[in-house]
């Protein structure tokens, strides 16, 4: 009331917040479009950590009024505002290599692209009649409310004969990240049980093929942990069979001639190379880009050059971590267990050594008999596998240390993952701090007294506090 009263907002700024949350986010768009979406042409989505200056709402307006076939065009928000060390490494890495990787993302699907549930902008009345979300039909943990809505969401828009873009050049659109490893994956999880869901959509008739790849690699993006978990897991079994067991050279009675062993090096340095190559070549293409147009905003050469090796370093000692739990994920999601969908940590928060050596011990754990049992049987297998064993030792310290805002502060005092948003804030970055203070110290003097004899404040209080719902079994059940 006061923000509407010192901006002059009244009939133009409203808020609405649903006591019974079904369908979650989806839903909240949902209900805004079924009672009042005729009365816009278009709506932009945003999170509670997005920010967008005035000039990149209008430049999506400009191109959807532009370009009348479409139907979702998504902007490239920049992550930025966070202090941990863990978020900073991120928001370093994406903005080092998001632009080429969204760029690349336009060149390849054009209107065929993604939408990612916040910082776009929907042309509503298509969006009303095209892209209301039915529960999937069905019991177990893959039928019900769909998780991943966004996906959803561009594929059927798409199929409806309406364009989904991606304005990648377009700035002035911002994000948050998680400030910890343990907030990130928390959000992969709901991430991969949606992603899952999703594949249930694949051979739907009507989906575009483009559409129909995208819940192809949303799927591969989670299955790829446990695979290569297996992988793993079956290298090390062979070698501990090569190990305990003697070779067998004469496999037939009366045999002439012994059958060595084979071994093609060619084979294993092919797989090496081809891994190295699709890892790190987006990589190498992306630093390649920015010492070309200039690094004095990411800290001048040898320090954007330092901080992307240490990301390279940071992310080396994550994988490991990562694959573990997305395994976990996945077999959770076929289990049937329940994913819990909360609101996500929206500041900086650092990880306890408790909750660090509750969720990372089993793996602390499995780095430390995985690597004694290498070193016991065969130290050269052991040195193949020292990126894996030794990620999994270190992780609850890693997972710690990264959390800690004094860690990521000191480095940003050093202009080590500096980003161009650190360098010289944009000023809408700027204001939005300004304002988040100031809300977080705002309070409300004479509540009761307000909500008395000050009419606005009078009819909310009313409103609030009337049930407008008869208790209805399935929405009580309904997180």
């Amino acid at each position: 009331m006061e923000l509407i009263a010192e901006v002059g907002g009244e009939g133009q700024i409203f808020y609405r917040r649903r006591r019974r949350r079904v369908k979650r986010k989806s839903g909240n768009i949902d209900d805004f479009c079924r009672r009042w979406g005729s009365q816009y042409s278009y709506m932009v989505v945003l999170d509670a950590d997005s920010v967008m200056t005035g000039d990149c709402l209008c430049g999506l307006v400009r191109l959807m009024e532009a370009n009348p076939n479409a139907g979702i065009i998504q902007s490239s928000p920049k992550a930025s505002g966070m202090d941990t060390l863990y978020a900073r490494c991120q928001q370093f890495a994406t903005r080092v290599y998001g632009p080429l990787f969204t760029a690349g993302l336009h060149f390849w699907q054009l209107g065929e692209s993604h939408y990612w549930g916040h910082n776009a902008i929907i042309r509503v009345k298509p969006f009303i009649e095209h892209c209301a979300l039915a529960p999937l039909p069905g019991e177990g943990s893959f039928a019900g409310s769909i998780l991943s809505h966004d996906f959803v969401e561009a594929a059927l828009m798409r199929r409806a004969g309406w364009g989904v873009w991606i304005a990648y050049d377009l700035p002035g659109s911002y994000e948050e990240l998680p400030p910890n490893l343990l907030d990130e994956l928390k959000r992969d999880r709901r991430w991969c049980h949606g992603n899952l869901m999703n594949f249930r959509l694949f051979l739907v008739k009507g989906m575009h093929p483009v559409h129909r790849a995208v819940f192809l690699t949303g799927v591969m993006s989670y299955l790829s942990a446990p695979l290569w978990f297996m992988f793993l897991a079956l290298s090390t079994a062979l070698q501990v069979v090569h190990a305990l067991t003697e070779p067998q050279y004469f496999l037939q009675p009366r045999q002439l001639f012994p059958v060595w062993p084979q071994w093609r090096p060619e084979l294993a340095i092919a797989l090496f190379a081809s891994t190295m190559v699709l890892l790190f070549l987006p990589k190498l293409l992306s630093i390649l880009l920015i010492w070309c147009k200039g690094t004095k905003e990411y800290g001048g050469f040898w320090r954007v050059t330092l901080s992307l090796l240490l990301e390279v370093l940071f992310s080396v000692l994550l994988a490991p971590v990562r694959m573990l739990f997305h395994t976990v994920f996945v077999v959770s999601a076929f289990l049937g267990w329940e994913v819990v969908w909360n609101s996500p940590q929206r500041d900086d928060d650092s990880t306890s050594w408790g909750e660090a050596f509750k969720r990372h011990g089993s793996q602390l754990l499995l780095g430390l008999v995985w690597a004694v049992g290498m070193a016991w049987l065969d130290l050269r297998f052991l040195f193949w596998l020292a990126p894996i064993v030794f990620s999994l030792i270190l992780s609850p310290f890693v997972s710690v240390i990264s959390s800690r805002a004094t860690v990521g502060l000191r480095t940003k005092r050093w202009k080590l993952f500096l980003i161009p948003e650190e360098y010289s804030p944009p000023q809408v970055l700027v204001d939005t701090d300004r304002f988040l203070e100031m809300n977080r110290q705002r309070s409300l003097d004479d509540g009761f007294m307000h909500a008395v004899f000050n009419p606005s404040f009078n009819a909310l209080a009313t409103a609030m506090a009337t049930a407008r719902h008869r208790a209805s079994k399935v929405l009580e059940i309904a997180p």
